[in-house]
């Protein structure tokens, strides 16, 4: 749901005109930013102060901000969320392997998520699929600009996102072995959250006229976010 969810849903928006696209695209990127903001600090910030003290739980969000920036900084690669993207010149491997990273990295998240309550990994899965969508449609687009078909392109996204699958595992296993890991993989969760919806979605959004647009951002947030509050309410 969570990783290949955006991917169809991405790839299904290429259907339509690049017009209805480009319009469709920042209220994508408004809601995603409610999602990943109300999971980090409705959720996964409270779920941490719980379990760890306030110095251990600051410290792992901390590693989980730092991780995102350095996993970007070695893979040279960073998030694209439109066809009009400057990464677009960058090699289609290095996308493939930073998005694969990255779902990685969300897979092992949602894992995280769902061992501590299933509306919690739903309202996490959520999150990631609408981040995701965004995401895989400035990704599709680098590789059709490198010259690769439509179907192609489609099919390596889909292995690159079953990379989350690995990071799910990896969580269950170390949640078996090492139960007090999981005490501290979603506060790491929580700043890779706030990471990616702040260095990343954000100024994505800032890049437009404040005018209506600014209106239509804060009610996209704001059902982002409610999102989140309606799933963690459900028992």
């Amino acid at each position: 749901m969570g990783s290949l969810g955006g991917l169809l849903v991405g790839s299904a928006l290429f259907l339509l005109p690049t017009s209805a696209r480009t319009k469709l695209i920042p209220w994508l990127l408004s809601y995603a930013v409610g999602t990943l903001l109300g999971v980090a600090l409705l959720a996964f910030v409270p779920e941490s102060l719980e379990n760890l003290s306030s110095v251990h739980a600051g410290g792992a969000l901390l590693a989980g901000i730092l991780a995102l920036f350095v996993i970007e900084k070695l893979v040279l690669w960073r998030h694209c969320h439109t066809e009009a993207c400057d990464v677009h010149d960058s090699s289609a491997t290095l996308i493939l392997i930073g998005g694969g990273l990255h779902l990685f990295t969300d897979g092992a998240i949602i894992c995280a998520a769902t061992l501590v309550s299933v509306p919690l990994g739903i309202s996490t899965a959520v999150a990631v699929a609408a981040h995701q969508i965004p995401q895989e449609i400035g990704d599709i687009a680098i590789l059709l600009n490198a010259g690769y078909s439509r179907s192609r392109a489609f099919l390596l996204n889909a292995l690159s996102s079953l990379s989350a699958v690995g990071g799910a595992l990896v969580v269950y296993v170390l949640a078996g072995t090492v139960p007090d890991a999981l005490l501290y993989i979603l506060p790491i969760a929580a700043g890779s959250f706030l990471y990616v919806a702040m260095a990343d979605l954000i100024p994505d959004l800032h890049r437009g006229e404040a005018n209506v647009g600014a209106l239509r951002q804060i009610v996209m947030i704001s059902a982002g976010v409610l999102t989140t509050f309606i799933f963690l309410t459900v028992k």
